[in-house]
């Protein structure tokens, strides 16, 4: 991990609002009761994130980012509020150091002349053996 990142997560964290609402799932009796699951919503563009990082921050979000750039989690895995409020920030700053990681490029592949002709060899078998399947005509 970055400094950069690291000092991006810790801004996230400091600029992040929690509110606590009922969850479904687990709970048993408390669990329409007691407001156990998170969600963290955090305004993207206060990052001041560099453009590459925010680019890729928001394909990584996908409909998790409004239209008004704020990042919205919701953790509700846990009984209790703590435990799913650590899991939306663990989260949180898993996704923007994830944003942080530059992807490798794809080197392309080349084919040898044989393996060419091997290839091309095959579709046209395989096609033969298509053309084959139709209605049998009686001539």
């Amino acid at each position: 991990m970055t400094i950069l990142a690291d000092d991006t997560i810790a801004r996230a964290l400091a600029l992040v609002s929690e509110s606590f609402v009922t969850a479904s799932g687990p709970g048993g009796q408390n669990v329409n009761k007691v407001a156990t699951a998170v969600q963290l919503r955090l305004d993207v563009y206060a990052l001041r994130l560099p453009i590459e990082v925010f680019a890729r921050l928001k394909l990584l979000a996908g409909s998790r980012m409004t239209s008004k750039g704020e990042l919205l989690l919701i953790a509700q895995r846990h009984r209790t509020q703590e435990a799913n409020r650590q899991d939306a920030r663990v989260r949180l700053g898993e996704l923007i150091e994830e944003a942080f990681k530059i992807p490798e490029k794809r080197a392309k592949s080349r084919l040898n002349r044989i393996n060419k002709t091997q290839r091309l060899e095959g579709k046209k078998l395989r096609g033969s053996v298509k053309a084959g399947r139709g209605k049998v005509q009686m001539d």
